[in-house]
């Protein structure tokens, strides 16, 4: 069945390739993100009848509190919202961070996500019907040196997808927080290291990482089960990955 998914941070990465996959499933895609030349031209390849790009910084709450009515007729009833918008900034120690790049991490992977399921989660309850998907991460779960702030704020996103779902209980409204270890193919390091491409692809090297098209198809498969079933959380990793044992420091 045909839905009107809603996804932030559409203009590249997971969120372009979320986007493609749910329009060759036969849904309808709303695709939020600030740089909107690209969301353009994400409607362009995709169809105007199936994609609606729409300017959006989760970041400013006025925006996203104003979202439900500012969609266009016909797009207002949004059956899925797909909270992908995200980034980590920098990889120093904790006493050494950039106090900023702290606080753009909070604001768009915690304060973003709570304040777009606030805006479009109550037109769910009222329908009975919806599913908001959470990104999540393995950094999330497994801490590691320089993880600090982003890794916290994705144990907040699971944590929030899994009291969502206990609020939600006796709804039809489905929450799923989707945990990816590894990926490749995205912005994401390039962002964390201030656009140097060669650190960033050094995080790959010798490598076959998980790509934005395998996320994609998680979400596909988690969206098109029968309306009765929930999937709480999806961990994924690379073969080439695995959780690490516990750090020990010896004394010589």
């Amino acid at each position: 069945m045909s839905q009107t998914i809603l996804i932030t941070g559409a203009s590249a990465g997971f969120g372009a390739a979320f986007a493609r996959r749910l329009v060759a499933d036969g849904h309808r895609v709303i695709a939020t993100a600030r740089r909107a030349d690209r969301l353009t031209a994400l409607r362009d390849e995709l169809g105007a009848a199936k994609l609606l790009p729409f300017a959006l910084d989760v970041t400013d709450a006025a925006a996203v509190a104003a979202l439900p009515d500012a969609l266009p007729e016909g797009w207002r009833e949004v059956d899925v919202l797909i909270n992908n918008a995200g980034l980590a900034l920098g990889l120093n120690p904790a006493w050494t961070a950039d106090i900023a790049a702290w606080d753009t991490m909070v604001a768009t992977n915690v304060t973003g996500v709570i304040h777009m399921t606030r805006a479009l989660l109550p037109g769910m309850v009222a329908r009975n019907t919806g599913h908001v998907i959470n990104l999540g991460s393995t950094a999330g779960i497994y801490p590691y040196p320089g993880g600090h702030i982003y890794g916290a704020s994705k144990a907040f996103v699971t944590q929030f997808s899994l009291n969502l779902k206990a609020d939600l209980l006796g709804t039809g409204v489905r929450v799923t927080d989707i945990e990816p270890g590894l990926v490749g193919g995205s912005e994401f390091s390039q962002v964390r290291f201030g656009g140097d491409a060669d650190r960033a692809a050094a995080m790959y090297a010798g490598t076959t990482p998980l790509t934005p098209e395998d996320i994609a198809e998680t979400v596909s498969w988690v969206l098109g089960l029968p309306a009765h079933v929930n999937i709480n959380k999806v961990e994924m990793m690379p073969t080439c990955q695995a959780p690490a044992a516990l750090a020990v420091k010896r004394q010589a």
